[in-house]
């Protein structure tokens, strides 16, 4: 729950309690560290359940969705496994189907990529590009590979946005960003 300020989101205050939050939540789409995902499902019923749930969506329409994104993912050979099965990286690509599905204009990113072995991190990376095209999407990342490509980057340290730019603006000001960038080389 915020403790001050607000939250705009197409004009609206979305932290004023009379606002229906869930009508906005369906225009963002969210790929967390942790993955989320209902342990008494199948990985086709995880990315299935929101579209039927929420947008009315036939089972058979959903089913058909779900498998065609899991083999953009490459995970077409997991739609009946159980998500305990699954490792880190694999958890992560059906996270990122559920939003493939979803097609929200605005997407968050909150370290998406910060558990896993540098070959699935570079294959989600990839596809976390593609779904972030033609979108507004907010990553949270320590990892500075994640966010290079940004239109815009901002550092935040304990007093709020410390420093602001491009990769290469930001490595220019030989700040705080350009101190973690030399680090992670």
């Amino acid at each position: 729950v915020p403790t001050g300020g607000q939250i705009l989101f197409e004009g609206t205050d979305i932290t004023d309690p009379k606002v229906d939050i869930n009508r906005h939540r369906q225009k963002i789409g969210m790929v967390f560290q942790q993955f989320n995902l209902f342990p008494n499902m199948t990985v086709k019923e995880n990315i299935m359940l929101a579209p039927m749930k929420l947008k009315n969506v036939s089972k058979g329409d959903a089913e058909r969705e779900a498998l065609r994104l899991l083999t953009r993912v490459g995970l077409a050979e997991k739609a009946e496994a159980y998500p305990n099965t699954l490792s880190g990286g694999q958890k992560q690509r059906i996270s990122i189907a559920r939003v493939f599905l979803k097609n929200p204009p605005v997407l968050i990113l909150d370290e998406a990529t910060s558990a896993l072995d540098n070959e699935s991190e570079r294959f989600i990376q990839r596809s976390l590009e593609e779904l972030a095209k033609d979108r507004t999407t907010i990553t949270i990342a320590h990892r500075l590979s994640t966010i290079r490509n940004a239109d815009e980057i901002l550092v935040v340290a304990d007093c709020g946005i410390a420093e602001r730019g491009t990769h290469e603006e930001l490595l220019a000001q030989d700040g705080i960003y350009a101190r973690y960038y030399e680090m992670s080389r």
